[in-house]
């Protein structure tokens, strides 16, 4: 796979994604799990269209700092850039934006998987 892809994934933060509803925090802001949320979105979907049939992205590393907070009703942005894929390995930088700026950034990982043997894998779990 080629690095250099990008994708943005775009929304409004509401009274469901804050700190308060995620079960993350008492405040009324946009959560960390929200923000993580959105990157990952950004990320598999930049590189689900280039991939085998059959197959799609887990996420599996995260290194990314919440740097700022975003009110209910502000619009905001993830994007993402593949910056190494090393066999099935996957690595995007990150950054998260609201209306005024940068709210977070770092890296995330994640890994090429074939869908039926990975759920197959992980569902066979509950058989043991």
């Amino acid at each position: 796979m080629e690095t250099g892809i990008k994708h943005v994934e775009r929304l409004t933060v509401t009274d469901e994604l804050t700190a308060r509803a995620a079960g993350s925090g008492t405040l009324e802001v946009f959560s960390t799990p929200s923000m993580i949320a959105l990157i990952e979105k950004a990320c598999y979907t930049a590189v689900q269209p280039v991939l085998e049939e059959g197959t799609t992205t887990v996420g599996t590393k995260l290194d990314v700092e919440h740097v700022a907070a975003t009110p209910v009703g502000m619009k905001v942005e993830a994007e993402c850039e593949l910056v190494e894929a090393d066999g099935r390995r996957l690595v995007f930088k990150v950054e998260a934006r609201d209306e005024r700026g940068v709210i977070g950034r770092g890296t995330h990982e994640r890994f090429i998987v074939r869908t039926g043997s990975f759920v197959a894998k992980t569902y066979a779990k509950l058989e043991k």
